[in-house]
């Protein structure tokens, strides 16, 4: 049987070597210490930046670090909860709040960027789903930050099958329930069938994350969905993504089929800015996020506010994007 027929030999192929990768990373990392720490200072020297290779180099140590611990935490938690289930999930949710919050605040140690939040948190009292805006590859860590960890909520994830190249996220994450999405599947349909599924048998203190962008926003993607609605016919699709500045036009099906399965849970909309300079590694290597201010705006809609057929949910949905594309518009002028 091969690897196409068979996920769980696939699985642990992709293993094998992202396992060991993120071991060797950090031990030649720290072996080559001696050599790698003078040679960028004098090239952040050279090229007059904030000591952002430096940082870059710090960070990639930091990030080996946590995986490392993470994955040693893993294999401790899989091991010593065999045959107690309840136990194995409640400590990999630990874990994943621990694994988080550690490499949040080391990013923010050595970047020295701020983060202010405003708005309203969850109540513990219901589940709650967390529809994010997207950005960077920093950002996906914010939900677990400013929202999972102070309340210590069991999130559910939503992310893009290519994070299953971090074995963090393989390892602990296919232990609960998230769901990897692929973002080129054939079948649409079933992708979104089995994010509904995340809704099943939330509960208070439960919630579930998903990025209604479905990708990271960048000028050229936000052409790109523009123009492949115009050659769809959908002009009315195509007017509202145009009528958005900073944001991707939302996809409907994943967030629509959370909302329609969740009827029972409160609701948050996270905008942010300022993870515009960790979008890509050439802008972390400028120095971008250094010493810079990261803000964040939480819109918490109780359930009993929602509302209540599809027409109405996915003209919500458009309706609160085009508010973040407002707010990120307002804060574009302020500087």
């Amino acid at each position: 049987m091969n690897a196409h027929q068979d996920p769980l030999t696939r699985r642990w192929r992709r293993r094998l070597i992202t396992i060991p990768l993120v071991f060797l990373t950090g031990l030649l990392a720290l072996a080559t210490l001696p050599v790698w720490v003078p040679v960028l200072a004098i090239v952040d020297a050279l090229r007059g930046s904030r000591w952002t290779g430096l940082r870059c180099g710090f960070f990639l140590v930091a990030f080996a670090g946590c995986e490392a611990a993470g994955l040693a935490g893993a294999a401790l938690i899989l091991l010593g909860t065999v045959g107690r289930p309840e136990a194995r999930q409640q400590g990999l949710y630990a874990l994943q709040r621990w694994w988080s919050g550690q490499l949040f605040r080391l990013a923010q140690l050595i970047f020295q960027f701020t983060v202010e939040v405003e708005g309203s948190l969850p109540s513990t009292d219901r589940p709650v789903l967390v529809l994010a805006r997207h950005r960077s590859m920093a950002d996906t860590l914010l939900p677990s930050v400013v929202i999972a960890n102070v309340q210590r909520l069991r999130l559910r994830y939503v992310i893009k099958r290519e994070l299953l190249f971090d074995p963090c996220l393989d390892v602990v994450g296919q232990h609960l329930p998230n769901y990897f999405v692929d973002r080129n599947a054939e079948d649409g349909a079933a992708e979104v069938a089995r994010v509904s599924d995340l809704a099943a048998g939330l509960g208070p203190g439960d919630g579930v994350l998903i990025f209604p962008e479905g990708t990271r926003f960048t000028p050229a993607k936000r052409a790109r969905i523009i123009e492949k609605l115009k050659e769809r016919g959908d002009d009315a699709g195509a007017q509202q993504a145009e009528a958005l500045q900073h944001v991707l036009l939302p996809k409907r099906g994943g967030p629509l089929a959370l909302l329609a399965a969740a009827p029972e849970a409160d609701v948050i909309f996270l905008a942010h800015s300022g993870f515009e300079a960790a979008g890509t590694f050439p802008s972390l290597w400028r120095g971008d996020l250094v010493g810079g201010r990261v803000r964040v705006r939480l819109e918490l809609v109780p359930r009993e506010n929602r509302p209540q057929t599809d027409a109405e949910r996915e003209k919500w949905l458009y309706d609160e994007w085009a508010r973040i594309d407002d707010w990120l518009g307002h804060l574009d002028g302020k500087v």
